[in-house]
């Protein structure tokens, strides 16, 4: 990665595809590693997570991590997600953050010399080269290391760097947490090198 020590910097995480990118390579993000080896890199202004919540369930998965994630140095940035039925007569939850982080990176270029995009979505590329011509770089994280792939082609040329996820699953990832059902059939030693987690993980 090419960052400059007295540049400021942001983050942008498309929170629903860095989940799917991450799933696809076999590992978790450790958010408080991602944030300090970023604050290493440059100056970080900010970080924005986005996310959608289902705001009518009694319990949301996702929603230990939003809490988390908003008291350790995250711009937490959620809406309602919407329930459909898919085709197969399933209930589905949508909530597309496109045009959330699409206002806050054009507001951003103002502020900032280098803004970093967690997301494959070829949607973006468009968007990047707008920021681009405000003479900010671009670096795009995601990965084509995964089955499917997750970055689009277009959005990966426009970027002025691209990281592949896979690159950083030592820096700022830890292992998949085993299903639970698996983990009642591994040994507790055994379980503690395969799927432990840090103290202040999200």
């Amino acid at each position: 990665m090419t960052f400059y020590p007295n540049e400021r910097l942001a983050l942008f995480i498309d929170g629903a595809n860095l989940y799917t990118a991450t799933k696809g390579l076999g590992f978790d993000i450790d958010y408080r590693k991602l944030l300090d080896e970023f604050r290493k890199r440059g100056h970080l202004i900010r970080a924005y997570y986005y996310t959608a919540v289902a705001e009518d369930q009694d319990y949301s998965p996702i929603r230990p991590l939003v809490d988390w994630l908003d008291y350790n140095g995250f711009q937490l940035v959620t809406k309602p997600a919407r329930e459909f039925t898919d085709s197969q007569g399933r209930k589905r939850w949508r909530g597309d953050m496109d045009v959330e982080i699409a206002v806050d990176m054009m507001e951003m270029a103002a502020h900032a010399e280098h803004l970093v995009l967690f997301s494959g979505d070829g949607d973006f590329r468009s968007l990047v080269a707008a920021v681009q011509r405000k003479g900010v770089r671009v670096t795009v994280v995601s990965t084509v290391k995964s089955q499917p792939q997750m970055v689009s082609d277009d959005l990966r040329r426009q970027a002025d760097v691209f990281v592949d996820l896979a690159d950083l699953a030592d820096i700022i990832g830890r292992p998949a947490r085993l299903p639970r059902y698996i983990q009642e059939r591994v040994p507790s030693d055994s379980f503690a090198s395969v799927g432990s987690t840090s103290d202040g993980d999200a």
